[in-house]
């Protein structure tokens, strides 16, 4: 279950006056919440969630309606996907040895710097260290696999996830800084993998959202060129990871455009039975 959709400041953004921040301010069901794949094992009665954003209490309380949290498993150390785990801490969840999934180099940086550090000295979280490209059994029914993916590595290495069900398999890739990773081309390598939906990286519509702002220095594949690549792919494929800016929130001419080559907008709530 998709738990939310935007990029790592959410919607509104504080500090922004854009079309997307003013509505969103001006009507609260516009808000959006930072990007969050929740997965639910109703059989095993467990939980996990694919980030720890800074919304965390909410989308904690909205996955374990279904059932109990049982691990966390990361993507990368940018600030919208491990904040969230010091709710774990002795300061709200107190929590005891939460499964936090890394690569070596995230968990390193996790166990070195604080506040991060106290969580796993204090026992509230076991670190667990992945390897890309090593599948990992979650439950009896449910598989899941790092895929490593290049993007801006100030403090650690990044990974999408594989995650396999019984009868069918997602792709969460809300960050990358370009499909090249991919060999064959990413519509080939979603078909070798054998995935039937895949969320993935539409940060930016086009190379034009941010005034001011280099592009080159936040890099992201753009939604129009990812479009354009899947336009005869029969995965079901959803942007995640919008920023505040792109026009793929509203109604319009860019969303219809994307909608007629076969892909659309995640929003929090959308689901999947794998």
């Amino acid at each position: 279950m998709l738990l939310g959709a935007a990029q790592d400041g959410g919607l509104p953004q504080p500090g922004c006056a854009c079309p997307n921040c003013a509505a969103a301010r001006a009507n609260p069901a516009l808000r959006q919440q930072v990007v969050c794949l929740g997965l639910v094992d109703r059989a095993a009665g467990r939980s996990w969630l694919i980030d720890a954003t800074p919304d965390f209490p909410a989308q904690y309380d909205a996955l374990t309606a279904h059932a109990a949290l049982a691990g966390i498993l990361l993507t990368h150390a940018h600030m919208g996907h491990y904040p969230g785990l010091l709710y774990l801490g002795p300061e709200a969840m107190n929590a005891r040895a939460m499964p936090v999934y890394a690569t070596p180099r995230l968990a390193a940086f996790l166990r070195s710097h604080a506040p991060w550090s106290g969580l796993a000295e204090g026992g509230h979280v076991r670190l667990v260290e992945v390897t890309p490209g090593r599948e990992i059994a979650l439950s009896a029914e449910l598989r899941v696999t790092p895929v490593a993916v290049t993007h801006r590595d100030e403090y650690s290495d990044a990974v999408a996830w594989l995650v396999r069900g019984p009868t069918r398999t997602l792709f969460y890739c809300p960050d990358i800084d370009h499909w090249r990773d991919f060999r064959p081309d990413l519509p080939d390598w979603l078909a070798a993998q054998g995935v039937d939906i895949a969320l993935l990286d539409g940060t930016f519509f086009g190379p034009d959202e941010l005034p001011g702002r280099d592009l080159s220095r936040i890099p992201h594949p753009l939604a129009r060129n990812t479009a354009l690549l899947l336009a005869e792919s029969p995965v079901n494929a959803a942007f995640i990871h919008l920023n505040h800016t792109n026009p793929l929130w509203r109604a319009g001419a860019e969303r219809a455009w994307i909608q007629a080559r076969g892909l659309r907008v995640g929003a929090a709530g959308d689901g999947w039975t794998l």
